[in-house]
């Protein structure tokens, strides 16, 4: 499976953005998929994922702001970002993760997003 992130720039603080992340391969409507982000100096954080039944889970950083979703059709998921605060520039990461017999997990290369004050 490769992941191909788009949509990430450069955004004034309380604008908009949405990630795009399309998947290569087959079988993506079993995947559960996530939003990962990696901010300078700190580790990889979750952002939300979706499951392949579409139940969503955030951080607490991001509730009522962000929206995960995904489109099985076009084996594409998507992060919806409101409301940014210079707090949310990071790399964002997309991933992908099934079990088949064991764990498969793949990332995506990452987009850049930066919130100016």
């Amino acid at each position: 499976v490769q992941l191909v992130e788009a949509g990430g720039g450069l955004v004034q603080s309380g604008g908009s953005l949405k990630l795009s992340c399309a998947a290569s391969g087959s079988y993506f409507s079993i995947y559960a998929m996530g939003w990962y982000r990696q901010a300078p100096g700190k580790e990889r954080e979750l952002v939300a994922t979706i499951s392949s039944t579409t139940l969503t889970n955030y951080a607490d950083s991001v509730k009522g702001r962000f929206t995960i979703s995904r489109d099985n059709a076009k084996n594409t998921v998507y992060l919806q970002m409101n409301s940014l605060k210079p707090e949310d520039t990071a790399v964002y990461y997309c991933n992908a993760r099934v079990t088949l017999g064991t764990l498969n997990n793949y990332w995506g290369q990452g987009t850049q997003v930066t919130v100016s004050s």
